[in-house]
Formats: C-alpha cells, structure tokens, sequence
C-alpha cells in the first residue's frame, strides 16, 4: 500500500504546539514509508475560518520544515463535492430533513440529563414524508441534515487502542450538514479523506468519538475506511489539559520567543513517541530514519517547558553566528552601517568578524535566541557596577587595584595587532601571572570588561574590545576601587 497521510487543521486559530505534533508525525510516517503528506485546510466553518489564521498555519509549517506534497486542499472550494454527496445520502434515505427548533433540542436535552440518560436525538423528523418537508422549506423553515443511525452495536479497530465497541444507539441521528452546500466536519472530513485517498488517520485523541460516525458514513457510502490512528493527549505537568498556563502557545508565539525550529520538533517528536535510539538529540532526518506507528504511545504525554528550553539551549549552540545574525534584533545595541560595520552605543565599531564573536560568546549560555545579546550586552553599551564585585575572595581593594595597574601597564605594551588573537592574549598573562595567583588578576580584569560576576573569559572579551577599549575599562576599574581607598 502506498500511503498517503494529511493534516487537516481548521483555520480557526494559530498553529499550535499539539497540531504541530499531529502533522510532524503525519509528516514522519510518510517520510519513513516514502509516502505522500498533504496539507488540507478545513475551512468550512465561514464564521470563524480567517485567511490569517491560514497564512499562520502554512507559514509555521514551513518554518518548522513540514514541507508537504501536492497543492494545498481548501474545502470551502469543495461545495459541489460535498453537495453530490448530500444529496445521494438524501436520495438514498440514509439522511433526512430535520427542523426541530434550537429550543425544542435544548429541552429535549435537559430532560434526558434529568434522568441520567446520555442526551441524543429523539429521531422526531425521521419519518416526515415528501410533502411534510417540502411544505416546510417553502415556509422556510429553518433545517439541518441528519444521519439514520442504525440500532445496532460497531466494533472498529484502533492502530494503537485495539478494538472499540460503539453502541450507535447512544450515539443517536448525528448532524452532517447545516443545509445541502454546508456541511459539517464529520461529512466534509470524510468526503476528503476517500477522495485524497488517505490510508492512514494520524490525528488527535480528541477526535476519536468522531470516528464511529465517519465510519458509518464510509458504510453508507460504499467506501473502505483508512487505517485510525489516534495520538495521546497532551497535558500539562499538572496532568490537567494542556493550556497557556502550562507554558504552552502557538508556533509563531514560540518563534517570536526566540526558539528554534529544530528545537521545537525534538521537543514535540518526544510527545507520545519513544524512538529506537539512545539519544534524546535528533534531527529531522534522523526522526525519519527512525520513526515506526508501533512506536507511539496511546498514555498522555507531558508536557515540560525545561525539557524543551533544553532542547534549545542545545541547538543554539550548534547554529552558526552567521545563521543566528538574521535572527538577532540589533535596535537595543546600535545600528549596522556601510561595509557590514557595526556602529555600538557605547563608541565601539564592529566588523562583521567580530559580531560573529559576539553572538558565539553570547550562544553559549543563553536558551532563546533573545537572550543571545543580552548576556554579551556590554559590548553594546555603558555599564556601570559595584566595585566591591571586582574583589576576588578575600583580596584588599589595595591588593585588587595594584594587579589591574599592573595588568594595564602590561597590556599597554603590547602591539595593537595581537589584541585579535584571545589564546595569544592568555598565553601572555599566563606566561607573567603565577598559577595560585590568576584569580586574584583574571577576576577584576573580567568584571572590570563586562560589569558581571558571569561572563565570557577576559581574553575573549579583549581580543573583542581592542587595546583602546579595553585599557579604558580597566582604567576606570582602577578609579572606582581608588575612590573607596
């Protein structure tokens, strides 16, 4: 069988994380059996479908590299496909007109609650002859199109749940259609499905009381149904349905956030599928190599924000400062102007070699791609500090000020050159500092360039900076500790 996998979202909202995970896992399994993955938007909903909930779907799959095949599938440009369709079900008395009242359903409702019953239709308009409904419709009265449900008990098979019996009796006649040119999920979904050829349904557990319905309608309709297979639910660490409190939002929220594609996909993949492989770590390709159906799980899976800032902090460090630059937003810190120059708030001008720099030293402890530049921020900007945080262990203001002295004065007399290479810098301190004594220099020289108790080693940071600036920070280091003696 050559298989041929969807994902079907509504345009009604963004593309959020558990939709991200049903269309990777379609995209996985297609990928895996060398099969076609399609993109489908359901749109039948006129009120609340939105172009620019569409636009954000298709652009958060294609920033997550979910690239699918053939031309998008829209079903507001299917009517007449879904109007065939009624209209033979109707023909075939396997549908029928009902205009039972808002109201009159309502209390229908309330009184099968009363008496602990689960509340279905009462099958009223089952039995309304030609001229009943015709009369009714030239008055103008208002309908919906039911399904005949047959008294009778279904057992369809799961991939991953195994057998399930449905009595349809407690399912009652189901809606399918608003009137014959709009129809509702469970009719437009199906109709879909048969005409794209789907072999497999890979989507949510939450649509899995859908599933006796549209098999009934594959019945009805002398079609052969594609293969279930339901995911697990996500939820929160609470083990509550997953929701914004749990940290959960939209792709292109994520994205805006600062995280990174490869990230998100790990992340996710993980959610209710336990690959053959020891690592945690994967790529796309990776994902593929590996993935199996057997392979999921039909227990929730948890959602954990660590675990994903995890997954980020990883995949940060490995992307390239020349792939991050785009990424990065700059407005904060200065400006870029002729012969890829950067021009810092603070008077420091950066080729594009040492921005590179920046951005690798800043990676290397931040999780989001926003944090990126804060952490490196005093290469931006003036900053001022404590001076007591120039103070190494139990060293003396008097002891601290005379190794920045020394330490500037030897740095003066080096060549203006040799400030780019940071190991030709460490080499020159280490080579006149004694090993018991680094701490009591490298420390005030650290924080006398960054005004921070964490940062990047100093000779990183000079071989950044350059022999003006550096000599300039270090001397009013110097003041602030003179100013306390």
């Amino acid at each position: 069988m050559s298989v041929r996998v969807r994902f079907a979202p509504s345009p009604t909202g963004k593309l959020h994380l558990g939709g991200a995970r049903t269309a990777l896992f379609n995209f996985l399994f297609a990928r895996s059996q060398k099969g076609i993955f399609l993109l489908r938007i359901e749109d039948t909903d006129k009120e609340r479908s939105l172009k620019e909930f569409e636009d954000d779907i298709i652009d958060s799959l294609n920033w997550l590299g979910l690239k699918w095949d053939e031309e998008i599938i829209r079903q507001s440009d299917r009517v007449d496909l879904y109007a065939k369709i009624i209209k033979l079900l109707l023909d075939k008395k396997l549908a029928y007109y009902c205009f039972c009242s808002k109201e009159e359903l309502e209390a229908r409702k309330q009184e099968m609650l009363t008496r602990g019953e689960t509340p279905i239709y009462s099958g009223k308009c089952r039995h309304l002859d030609a001229k009943e409904i015709q009369d009714k419709i030239k008055r103008k009265v208002n309908y919906v199109l039911r399904l005949r449900i047959p008294e009778k008990t279904i057992v369809f098979r799961d991939f991953l749940r195994g057998e399930i019996k449905i009595d349809y009796r407690q399912i009652g006649d189901f809606v399918i259609a608003k009137n014959e040119f709009e129809p509702l999920y469970v009719l437009a979904n199906t109709v879909d499905d048969h005409y794209q050829g789907i072999t497999h349904i890979i989507r949510g557990e939450e649509f899995l009381h859908t599933t006796p319905k549209q098999i009934l309608l594959y019945k009805y309709l002398e079609w052969d149904h594609p293969i279930f297979v339901h995911l697990p639910l996500v939820l929160g660490q609470d083990r509550s349905k997953l929701s914004k409190r749990h940290g959960a939002k939209s792709i292109s929220e994520y994205r805006q956030e600062g995280y990174l594609p490869e990230a998100i996909l790990n992340f996710i993949a993980l959610l209710g599928w336990h690959p053959n492989v020891d690592n945690e770590l994967m790529s796309l390709e990776e994902m593929i190599k590996s993935f199996q159906l057997e392979k999921l799980n039909k227990s929730p899976a948890i959602f954990n924000t660590s675990k994903l800032n995890f997954f980020n902090k990883h995949y940060l460090k490995l992307k390239p400062a020349e792939e991050l630059l785009p990424l990065l937003d700059f407005k904060n810190f200065g400006k870029f102007g002729q012969e890829q120059k950067f021009y810092a708030n603070n008077g420091c001008v950066y080729d594009l070699l040492k921005i590179y720099k920046i951005i690798d030293l800043g990676k290397e402890r931040a999780t989001l791609i926003n944090d990126i530049l804060n952490f490196v921020n005093f290469f931006f900007n003036d900053f001022d500090y404590d001076a007591q945080l120039l103070l190494w262990k139990n060293a003396s203001l008097l002891e601290t000020k005379s190794n920045l002295i020394f330490i500037k004065e030897t740095l003066d007399k080096i060549k203006e050159e040799r400030f780019d290479d940071a190991m030709e810098l460490k080499n020159f301190l280490d080579n006149i500092i004694p090993r018991d004594k680094r701490g009591y220099f490298f420390w005030p020289l650290r924080v006398a360039l960054s005004g921070k108790d964490f940062s990047p080693p100093p000779f990183d940071l000079m071989s950044i900076f350059g022999k003006e600036k550096t000599l300039n920070l270090i001397s009013k280091a110097i003041d602030k500790l003179s100013s306390l003696i």
